[in-house]
């Protein structure tokens, strides 16, 4: 099997999350259970830190990694979703995992893939965890896919749990309120392991205290520990990373890194500083606050909900150039009419609504309509950054943003 007919398999088979949205959920843990017996249950070997949470638990994963490998490990990373390619998702010290590695697994586990029929995602999970413990990494960072709780991922027994933070998003999986969302994500706490809180907040804090005290867990508010805050900001000022909102992030990583070199994974400060101020380079994170042209400036970010937009919409209004053209487009199973109002008004700020490349995306006319204000509405991706780069003076700044899909279209345009 070739990689391209594995992809093919995967895709047709059983639809990604992101593709095809709730049709691609499956919760519960069983189906992952009897695909990892299958393939000789790697998530009892490896050694791992499980990171859950409505934002930043990618950048955060990815921080925590960069740090490890600078500290001389041999890391694995599980992250989700790519924006090119699948191997993306799975890496070693920054690698993505071979395509004949992808083919491979799917070849000689197609027959128990078709009577067992897993989502793509529990799919991913086995390959990640297989391939993670058949190259003998010494650690994991896995980052779950959605919620904590049913995610494929918590068949993780973990040495640390790492939670960034809590918002409204899936909320059709995980509950309406901040409580429940919490819950799902307390899901991922584990008997005596201890757990990272990266930011605490009034109405999901007893959660998380209450989930701990049962397990016998010890818990850390990474916004809460003043020492290692001041702490952060002497060791690591620089970060790769240059969104305000990083900020929040860099603290939870640092916090985590901290108890993590109070069980057997020691780390140096300069480490972590190397790895902060080199993350992007050494695991290949892309797509955050990125910027991918100059002149005009062109930036890209996967911020795609309220709670990751509000600090977008922040550093918009931070940018000084004289007009701002934003091409923007969201999924339908997010809160659009929160994230509109969000989103920076004025007359130096040129909106072009567009349709992201899914079946889940609203389409141009609906972002227009629900915006309510003068803006273009142009259906073609590619046709809106044309427009937004053949409007720009070289002075201005185009913003491309609200869904993956768009910062996958414009990382593939202006980077390759």
């Amino acid at each position: 099997m070739t990689y391209s007919e594995a992809i093919e398999y995967l895709y047709n088979a059983r639809p990604p999350f992101h593709q095809v949205g709730a049709a691609a959920y499956k919760p519960g843990l069983e189906n992952t259970l009897r695909l990892m017996a299958h393939v000789g249950n790697p998530h009892m070997q490896l050694r791992a830190i499980h990171v859950a949470g409505t934002n930043g638990k990618g950048s955060t994963s990815h921080l925590i990694a960069a740090a490890l490998q600078a500290a001389g490990y041999k890391v694995g990373l599980f992250t989700s979703p790519h924006l090119v390619s699948l191997t993306e998702r799975i890496r070693i010290n920054g690698a993505p995992i071979p395509e004949i590695e992808v083919a491979d697994f799917i070849e000689q586990n197609k027959d128990f893939l078709d009577t067992l029929q897993p989502s793509f995602f529990e799919t991913m999970t086995a390959l990640a965890f297989a391939y993670f413990v058949r190259e003998k990494v010494d650690i994991a960072v896995v980052e779950v896919g959605l919620g904590g709780r049913l995610d494929s991922t918590n068949v993780l027994t973990p040495i640390l749990s790492v939670i960034t933070n809590i918002g409204l998003d899936h909320t059709e999986f995980l509950g309406n309120t901040l409580n429940k969302i919490a819950g799902e994500k307390a899901g991922i706490i584990k008997p005596n392991i201890p757990v990272v809180i990266g930011e605490s907040h009034p109405q999901t804090m007893n959660v998380f205290l209450a989930k701990t005290q049962e397990c016998g867990s010890e818990i850390y508010f990474a916004d809460q520990c003043e020492y290692l805050r001041r702490t952060r900001l002497r060791v690591a000022p620089e970060c790769e990373l240059k969104g305000n909102y990083q900020e929040h992030n860099l603290q939870t990583a640092f916090v985590a890194l901290r108890a993590l070199s109070n069980i057997q994974y020691p780390i140096s400060n300069k480490s972590i500083s190397y790895g902060f101020a080199h993350v992007c380079a050494m695991t290949g994170l892309r797509g955050r606050w990125e910027t991918l042209s100059e002149n005009p400036l062109i930036i890209c970010d996967t911020g795609h909900n309220s709670h990751g937009i509000q600090y977008v919409a922040r550093q918009l209004k931070e940018l000084t150039n004289p007009q701002i053209w934003i091409v923007f487009g969201m999924v339908n199973d997010k809160d659009t009419d929160v994230v509109m109002r969000l989103l920076p008004q004025g007359e130096k700020y040129h909106y072009i609504f567009t349709k992201p490349n899914t079946q889940r995306a609203r389409s141009a006319q609906e972002m227009l309509a629900l915006w309510g204000k003068e803006a273009i509405a142009i259906e073609d991706p590619k046709d809106a950054m044309t427009y937004a780069e053949e409007h720009a003076a070289p002075e201005d700044a185009i913003f491309i943003g609200g869904s993956n899909y768009l910062v996958s279209d414009a990382i593939s345009r202006f980077t390759h």
